[in-house]
């Protein structure tokens, strides 16, 4: 019996190891605060080592309803997770070269009751802190908590409080599903499961890339999704625009004059606009990539009186009967805002 695994094997333990030391420096999960007050939201990152994002302000809302301030030296866990993760790099490594099918099982199990534990430990963290308040905040409403998500959404207040993994913990999740293949593959001891790993792993590997990047616009929904800006419902593609924040919120407009006056009154500029093109009524077009018309004949759902086109070619088609004006997008947004 052929107790040693094979070379894709090894090469998916050497890819979990080079994931697990990749998510020690970036954020392994994230909590995002979405109120009226915070248009743009809060995040609160927490790494292997240390809290991040928008902590203070965190720390200073937290006063008022009784909560603990958040210290990344009152945790232990920031102590000891980049060991951990590192003896896991270290281990997967290790596995790789020993080539032994009893130390890659003996790792996956390992690595799973690790997964396991820190979930645990997440939620004891979130539990605790949403739970003893101070009974002499400034706010108290009596049995409310505070608890936010392990994972998902929870109104809290008139705060919307999404936790999700980041990077690092896509990156965590990967070395887990890594380490998963290679013990089904060794179990199995198929060639033609290795064949279909290999034929897999790079089209699926340029997803996770991918997916870990800025986020891309999403499709608008009609009649369902709500303009940030002006409250009215998105009932006509041919004008809706997008913003992706640099914190990748995405905040969705009924015009291109509703997303230059929401974009007007952030405190944080740089974002990505995307705009319908009106010649394919639904497709989002990065807004640099699309010529403009302005003109009265074009009657958008706010009186912005722009219509925006991939296609130079279709521009031209439909100024026949409306008789815009070009415009550009800087000389465009300088005319919106006023």
């Amino acid at each position: 019996m052929n107790n040693q695994v094979s070379n894709l094997s090894r090469y998916l333990l050497i890819g979990a190891a080079f994931s697990l030391v990749i998510s020690i420096f970036t954020p392994i999960w994230r909590i995002d605060l979405d109120a009226p007050q915070y248009p743009e939201g809060l995040r609160l990152l927490i790494y292997a080592n240390k809290l991040g994002g928008d902590v203070e302000i965190v720390n200073g809302l937290n006063h008022y309803i009784g909560m603990k301030t958040l210290h990344s030296e009152d945790f232990i866990e920031f102590t000891l997770l980049p060991y951990l993760i590192g003896f896991f790099a270290a281990a997967s490594f290790f596995v790789a070269f020993k080539r032994s099918k009893k130390l890659l099982y003996a790792l996956l199990v390992l690595f799973l009751v690790f997964g396991i534990v820190s979930m645990i430990d997440f939620w004891r963290w979130e539990y605790d802190y949403g739970h003893n308040l101070d009974p002499n905040a400034a706010i108290v409403v009596p049995g409310m908590a505070y608890q936010p998500p392990l994972i998902g959404f929870k109104q809290l207040l008139n705060f919307g409080a999404y936790s999700i993994p980041d990077i690092g913990g896509w990156l965590f999740i990967l070395a887990g599903l890594l380490m998963l293949a290679a013990s089904y593959i060794e179990f199995k001891g198929g060639k033609k499961i290795s064949q279909t790993v290999i034929n897999l792993s790079f089209p699926l590997g340029l997803l996770f890339l991918a997916s870990c990047g800025q986020p891309g616009p999403e499709p608008i929904n009609v009649n369902k999704d709500v303009c940030q800006h002006c409250k009215m419902n998105i009932s006509d593609t041919r004008f809706a625009a997008e913003l992706i924040t640099p914190k990748g919120r995405i905040y969705k407009f009924d015009d291109i004059l509703c997303m230059a006056a929401f974009d007007n009154n952030q405190p944080e500029k740089g974002g990505i606009m995307y705009i319908c093109d009106y010649g394919n009524p639904g497709t989002l077009v990065s807004i640099d990539s699309v010529s403009f018309l302005k003109g009265e004949a074009i009657q958008s759902p706010m009186r912005g009186n722009v219509a925006a086109f991939a296609s130079d070619e279709d521009m031209n088609e439909y100024n026949i009967a409306w008789q815009a004006k070009p415009i550009g997008k800087a000389e465009l947004f300088v005319a919106l805002s006023k």
